[in-house]
C-alpha cells in the first residue's frame, strides 16, 4: 500500500469556512437545484457538487484552481480526496 500523498497530510490540519451552508456554490450561481453529494475545498473552503452530479462543481474547482484536496461535506462522512495523486484519505 502506498503512503498518503502530502496534500493529504497538509490538508488533514485545515478547516476552510464554507463557502456556502445551503448547498453547492457552483449550482446556485446558475440556478441549479439538483445535485448529488457536497464536497468542501480544503483550501479555500469552496463547496461543490460531486462527479456524481450533473455539473460536477468540485472536480470543475479543482481544474480552475489547482486546489488538490476536498472533503466530504455531507453529514456523518470524514473522507477526503486528493485529485493530484488520486488517493482517498481519512
Amino acid at each position: 500500500m502506498s503512503e498518503r500523498c502530502a496534500h493529504l497530510s497538509a490538508a488533514s490540519t485545515r478547516d476552510p469556512a464554507p463557502s456556502t451552508r445551503g448547498g453547492c456554490a457552483g449550482c446556485a450561481a446558475v440556478g441549479e437545484q439538483v445535485w448529488a453529494h457536497l464536497r468542501l475545498c480544503t483550501e479555500c473552503g469552496y463547496v461543490g457538487c460531486c462527479d456524481s452530479s450533473p455539473r460536477r462543481h468540485a472536480s470543475a474547482h479543482h481544474r480552475e484552481t489547482g486546489h488538490p484536496v476536498v472533503r466530504s461535506f455531507e453529514p456523518g462522512e470524514s473522507w477526503m480526496w486528493c485529485y493530484e495523486d488520486e488517493q482517498l484519505g481519512r
